[in-house]
């Protein structure tokens, strides 16, 4: 009986490694910076990235995605466009990414350089007047 046990164990150790070790986990966090209200999009579609904007425009908020610095963008954008359409946002633009705070804490920032494993990507969301 304790052998059986002590050979399942470690096999029911590496399954559960390999299930979570493909996992992405992201947090998703947004701040409403406005008085206005703005009713939601029904689509990440309505939502659109701009580097600039040159129309008339008013900030509403800021979405900041914390997700593992590997992630592509294209996958991070479409949780930052989610949380922007639930804003009610038009537009999101000046995107940002840097480590965690944990990551900041270090020490020996110049030695571990972009060695962090967790990013914070922000985006400015604005809607047009």
């Amino acid at each position: 009986m304790k052998k059986t046990i002590s050979l399942i164990l470690p096999v029911v150790l590496i399954a559960i490694t390999i299930i979570f070790s493909a996992c992405s986990l992201y947090r998703v966090d947004s701040k409403d910076i406005t008085t206005n209200y703005y009713p939601s999009k029904t689509s990440i579609n309505d939502v659109v990235y701009l580097e600039s904007i040159d129309k008339p425009h008013e900030i509403i908020g800021i979405v900041t995605v914390n997700a593992e610095r590997r992630q592509s963008i294209d996958n991070v954008m479409d949780k930052i466009k989610r949380e922007a359409a639930i804003l009610g946002g038009d537009v999101i633009t000046d995107i940002k990414t840097d480590a965690t705070g944990y990551w900041k804490k270090l020490p020996a920032q110049k030695l571990i350089g972009n060695g962090y494993i967790r990013a914070n990507f922000t985006a400015v969301v604005a809607v047009f007047k």
